[in-house]
């Protein structure tokens, strides 16, 4: 979701219990029919398992979920007020382990080893779990990555912090020997902000020593766009082209040494062959539909890299008539031998979306299968997405599943922030909802199943 950097957040509520669903609704009779108010629907291929909704003090409208990282049996979820641990050992059954209690937004986490790192995005008074809102003109003021141990998933222990430029929106973990390295994207300058100062054209590199974290130091500011980025300006239809002034998310592939970046005007690529100086090797811009690069996401051969066009900044409704199928969209590229970007095709869910849901490409990861390029992807309220892109120039819809409106009224901010594939389930995190379990059967995606792994961070993509 794009930054709001000065939105303060309400009190919290108290509340609701955990309820496991085992039963839904059945799929949507048309792609342009509209669920009712909160009404589940879903492809014949596709189920869901179980919900767990927020729980205090997490429970409450302004407490967006957000990111999710997996270690274990685990799954760990963002919050804009801190993170909860998840066990999921029974994915019919999900249990809350533990809840840290720590404001922040956006509160992306990622994970490795007994190390959990989270970024934070919003001026703070301080770097502790106490801390209050700040003005982004205050010097004192913190943002940056907070970094936990989590050896023991029912007691999670907050041991680093360090500030970096223009906070962390979001970031991406990098293990390098003995340390990791965590790549910072961030954004949003302004002269009066001492510590996120114009022009910001650069990333921020974090090293977390595995052994004494309480050491983590920023090592390296490295910049993205010496001669400036997208200016920005208008798109054809008369919507706003964001101008580049940082990045917004960066997806390592550690397999051929490279990083795509999502940068706001931008989509690059950089050589990370030396972790602490990642080098721009390609670069493209999208100037007559892309409004805002959001995310990225290769494939498993490491020869296509999806990205996102975040329109609206994630609170518009842009699946509709409006904004057609090429807007707010995913945008798909082979990317050649020479390391040359070239674009294919685009692709959107085919479900039209009430003017009242916020509907727009966001967070997603592979779907495992030898031979073929299946994705599953969040859509907040136009829900989950599993498509397959085997063929860049024409994809395809192959299930989904989501829920109707939060409310027929007036536009919530809601529905499925992320949606991963861990070990042979689709977990989700919903803004409002809670976490969901997704289940698809279909035989395209079959053979994911027999593949496991120990820890899964989406933006440190694995291959298998």
């Amino acid at each position: 979701m794009r930054r709001t950097r000065w939105r303060r957040w309400g009190a919290l509520a108290a509340g609701a219990a955990v309820v496991v669903a085992g039963v839904v609704t059945p799929s949507a009779a048309a792609q342009d029919e509209i669920p009712g108010v909160d009404e589940v629907v879903h492809s014949d291929n596709m189920r869901q398992l179980a919900n767990v909704p927020k729980q205090p003090p997490f429970d409450n409208e302004d407490a967006y979920g957000t990111d999710i990282a997996f270690t274990g049996d685990n799954a760990i979820v963002g919050n804009y007020n801190g993170f909860t641990i998840y066990d999921i050992s029974k994915p019919k059954k999900p249990r809350i382990v533990s809840q840290v209690s720590c404001p922040g937004g956006q509160n992306d986490v990622s994970v490795h080893g007994d190390l959990l790192f989270m970024s934070t995005d919003y001026p703070r008074t301080n770097d502790s779990c106490t801390s209050e809102p700040a003005e982004g003109s205050d010097p004192n003021a913190w943002e940056g990555i907070q970094v936990f141990d989590i050896s023991d998933v029912t007691a999670p222990e907050y041991v680093a912090a360090v500030r970096t430029d223009c906070g962390s929106h979001t970031h991406t973990m990098l293990p390098d020997g003995d340390s990791v390295k965590v790549y910072v994207s961030s954004y949003g300058p302004a002269p009066d902000l001492p510590h996120c100062q114009p022009p910001h054209d650069k990333i921020s590199i974090v090293d977390v020593p595995v052994d004494s974290p309480e050491d983590a130091k920023v090592i390296a500011t490295p910049v993205v766009f010496p001669d400036g980025g997208n200016p920005g300006g208008e798109n054809p239809d008369g919507t706003e082209r964001s101008e580049t002034t940082g990045c917004h998310d960066l997806t390592a592939f550690p397999e051929k040494n490279i990083m795509a970046g999502a940068c706001m005007g931008d989509g690059v690529l950089f050589d990370l062959s030396d972790p602490a100086d990642p080098k721009v090797t390609e670069r493209v811009q999208d100037n007559e539909n892309f409004a805002f690069w959001h995310s990225a996401t290769f494939n498993n051969d490491g020869t296509k890299v999806v990205f996102t066009d975040e329109l609206g900044g994630g609170g518009l409704a842009t699946c509709n008539d409006k904004f057609g199928p090429e807007r707010g969209a995913n945008g798909i590229y082979d990317l050649g031998e020479d390391g040359s970007l070239e674009f294919r095709s685009y692709y959107k869910i085919p479900r039209n979306q009430a003017d009242t849901e916020n509907c727009v490409a966001h967070n997603g990861s592979l779907i495992p299968v030898k031979g073929r390029d299946i994705m599953v992807q969040a859509w907040y309220q136009g829900g989950v997405s599993v498509w397959d892109f085997t063929d860049a120039a024409n994809p395809e819809e192959i299930g989904f599943f989501e829920r109707g409106p939060l409310s027929e009224e007036e536009n919530i901010t809601g529905g499925a922030w992320s949606a991963y594939y861990y070990n042979g389930h689709i977990y989700s995190s919903d803004i409002q909802k809670g976490l969901d379990v997704l289940e698809v059967k279909d035989p395209r995606t079959a053979p994911a199943k027999s593949v496991r792994f120990d820890e899964f961070n989406p933006q440190t993509q694995p291959t298998y």
